[in-house]
């Protein structure tokens, strides 16, 4: 089996990555952390969405990818799937993004951008909850809790049910996003800082921080789209175990690259740990994606 990109894929990652930079680039990222910050004090924002670029997503066939084209849809698989939420998680983009999604084809205005859709986690999370306009499962007695990422506002719940196995499938490809985004931050920033007469990329010890970036996120891209093609619950949950580990860890590498710069609140390297974190904790934690793949084996 082949498993590289056919050139119809590779088409559809650079215009999903052009569409994202031209709409939701670094000014724009900055532009949502400050509207996001700006809520009233307990960490989960002030909940707003763009929806003009919901809208936008919607226009793309974002949440209508794997819609069949009689129905609307752009008549992709799940191989694509995770393609598109790779260049999502890349960006940063906000929003209850996959579960919009995943509900494209059974709730009415999904799979253009119309409607927002959210989802009750099983841990008891729900991001996005006053911005959506649709949840799904019981969030009655909603508190608000301090969220780490300011691109996420979250809510708490009695947490009841599983995920399904795709919502944690794209939630990993996101995570990809992010693992593939500190690499190159890392190697773009180690190719022109300078220290003590040379760039810092040509010591010994970021060489090896970089080069385990990419390991990582090698290996958890491997692992998503294997997952992608066979649909199997307990390699997406290995998947997911992947990719959580290249988001956290690259995050942090990255930092680590950057020195002391890294850690100012200009910099976007502390968004990308921050989401990755909420992302580790909102769909199938580390402690039950081990259980699953524990108990198959």
């Amino acid at each position: 089996m082949d498993f590289r990109l056919d050139q119809d894929q590779r088409d559809l990652v650079r215009g999903v990555r052009e569409l994202l930079a031209g709409r939701f680039g670094r000014e724009a990222l900055r532009a949502a952390v400050d509207a996001g910050g700006s809520g009233d004090g307990d960490g989960s924002g002030d909940g707003r969405l763009d929806r003009g670029l919901w809208k936008e997503l919607g226009d793309a066939g974002f949440f209508a990818l794997r819609l069949p084209e009689e129905r609307g849809g752009v008549g992709l698989g799940l191989p694509e799937a995770v393609l598109v939420f790779e260049e999502a998680g890349r960006a940063l983009l906000p929003g209850p993004l996959v579960a919009t999604h995943v509900a494209a084809g059974s709730v009415p205005g999904a799979a253009e951008g119309a409607v927002v859709v959210t989802e009750v986690s099983p841990e008891g999370l729900v991001p996005w909850l006053e911005a959506a306009d649709v949840v799904l499962g019981a969030a009655e007695g909603a508190v608000p809790v301090r969220s780490v990422d300011p691109l996420t506002p979250l809510h708490r719940v009695p947490g009841t049910g599983e995920w399904a196995p795709e919502t944690v499938l794209l939630t990993a490809a996101e995570q990809v996003g992010t693992a593939a985004w500190c690499t190159d931050a890392a190697v773009a920033y180690a190719t022109r800082r300078e220290q003590f007469g040379q760039v810092i990329g040509g010591f010994q010890a970021v060489k090896h921080l970089c080069a385990g970036m990419l390991v990582r996120t090698e290996l958890a891209r491997a692992a998503v789209h294997g997952a992608a093609v066979t649909a199997d619950p307990v390699e997406i949950a290995g998947a997911k175990l992947l990719a959580d580990e290249a988001a956290v860890a690259n995050a942090r590498d990255c930092l680590q690259v950057h020195g002391g710069m890294g850690f100012t609140w200009e910099a976007d390297v502390h968004l990308h740990l921050k989401r990755a974190w909420v992302r580790a904790a909102l769909v199938l934690p580390g402690d039950r994606a081990a259980e699953e793949v524990a108990a198959a084996l």
